[in-house]
């Protein structure tokens, strides 16, 4: 009886393991471009914030 019941736990277990195929999947998707929008940024503020920052440390270094 236990080995009924062994060999019935290694048939299970193999069983469970060998339930996926090997099997390529020709799933096939199609790539998504994105597009990116700019932003309506104006440049000169992205360089105004730095550079008041520089003459602030500027400033305070040369105290």
């Amino acid at each position: 009886m236990k080995k009924l019941v062994l060999a019935a736990a290694f048939a299970g277990a193999a069983s469970t393991a060998m339930a996926g195929s090997y099997a390529k999947d020709d799933v096939m998707m199609e790539p998504v471009v994105v597009v990116e929008e700019a932003a309506a940024s104006s440049s000169s503020a992205a360089i105004i914030i730095p550079l008041v920052l520089i003459a602030l440390l500027a400033a305070a270094a040369a105290d």
